[in-house]
C-alpha cells in the first residue's frame, strides 16, 4: 500500500474518531485528534503520485526538519517512526546487505550500531525520517523523497555522481530509505550502473534482489531509472570530476 493511501486511511479513522468524542463533549480529546486529522489528510494530498511534493515536511539536505516541522507535523511524524519500527519487527530481515564491496543498501539507521562497518558514506533517500544524531560523524547526502515513490532521474544522478566520488576514494557507501526495499534500491541499481557492475539497471536490480529477495522495485521507480538511463553522465565522465574535485582539495590543503 503507497503512503498516500495509508496516511489518508489513517486520517479518515483519526476524522471518524474526532466525531466520536466531539459526540461525548470531550474537547481536550476531539480538538487534537481533529488536528491530527487534518495533517494527515494534509500528507496523504502532498504524497500522492500526481503531486508529489516531499519538500513539504521541510527536511534539510544535512538530514534535520526544521522547528516549525516538528511543531505542525508532530503527529505525522511520530506515528511514522512507529509504524517503521513495528513493521521492521515484523519483516525480521537484516536491517542492511552487502551488494558489492563496499556498497550496502537497506533500511532507516536510528543509531550508529545500524550503520555498515567502516564508517561508510551515507545517502538518505527518506523525506519523512531525520539523520540520527549518531550519524553525524558520517558524509551524508539526502535526497527528500516519499516512501513507495521514486527519486527524481537528476536526484538519482546527483546520488550516484557522489556516491562515486566516495568510492574513488575508497570509502563504504550506505544507501538507505525506511526499509531498503524501494527508493534505495532505485538509486542502487543506478550507482551499479555508474561503476562498471551492472550491464544495465535491469541486470542491477536482479543483482540486488540475489542479495536481498524482498526489494520491491514499483513502476514509478522503473519509469524515473530508465529516464536517467538515457540522460545519465557517462562513468568517465563521472571519474573526471571525480579526480578534479581530489586534485583541488589537495592542492587546496597544500596551500
Amino acid at each position: 500500500m503507497g503512503i498516500s493511501k495509508l496516511i489518508g486511511l489513517m486520517a479518515s479513522a483519526l476524522f471518524l474518531l474526532f466525531l466520536f468524542f466531539k459526540r461525548l463533549q470531550l474537547p481536550f480529546l476531539y480538538i487534537p485528534i481533529l488536528y491530527s486529522s487534518l495533517i494527515s489528510f494534509l500528507v496523504s494530498i502532498a504524497s500522492h503520485p500526481y503531486v508529489n511534493l516531499p519538500l513539504l515536511l521541510g527536511k534539510s539536505s544535512d538530514g534535520t526538519f526544521p522547528l516549525w516541522t516538528t511543531l505542525l507535523f508532530g503527529p505525522f511524524l511520530f506515528f511514522i517512526r512507529i509504524f517503521v519500527f513495528l513493521r521492521r519487527r515484523m519483516i525480521g530481515e537484516p536491517l542492511f546487505t552487502e551488494i558489492s564491496e563496499g556498497l550496502f543498501v537497506g533500511g532507516w539507521p536510528s543509531s550508529l550500531e545500524h550503520l555498515p562497518p567502516g564508517n561508510p558514506a551515507v545517502i538518505d533517500c527518506t523525506c519523512e525520517l531525520p539523520r540520527s544524531s549518531a550519524l553525524w560523524h558520517n558524509a551524508y547526502i539526502c535526497i527528500a523523497t516519499w516512501d513507495t515513490r521514486a527519486p527524481e532521474p537528476f536526484q538519482i544522478e546527483s546520488a550516484v555522481q557522489w556516491a562515486f566520488k566516495k568510492r574513488a576514494l575508497k570509502k563504504p557507501v550506505y544507501i538507505h530509505c525506511a526499509y531498503g526495499h524501494g527508493r534505495s534500491v532505485c538509486v542502487m541499481c543506478a550507482l551499479l550502473v555508474t561503476l562498471g557492475l551492472a550491464e544495465d539497471w535491469k541486470k542491477a536490480e536482479n543483482m540486488i534482489k540475489e542479495k536481498r529477495p524482498s526489494i520491491n522495485l514499483n513502476d514509478l521507480h522503473r519509469r524515473n531509472l530508465e529516464e536517467w538511463s538515457k540522460n545519465r553522465i557517462t562513468p568517465k565522465r563521472v571519474a573526471e570530476t571525480a579526480l578534479s574535485s581530489l586534485f583541488l582539495s589537495n592542492t587546496s590543503a597544500k596551500k
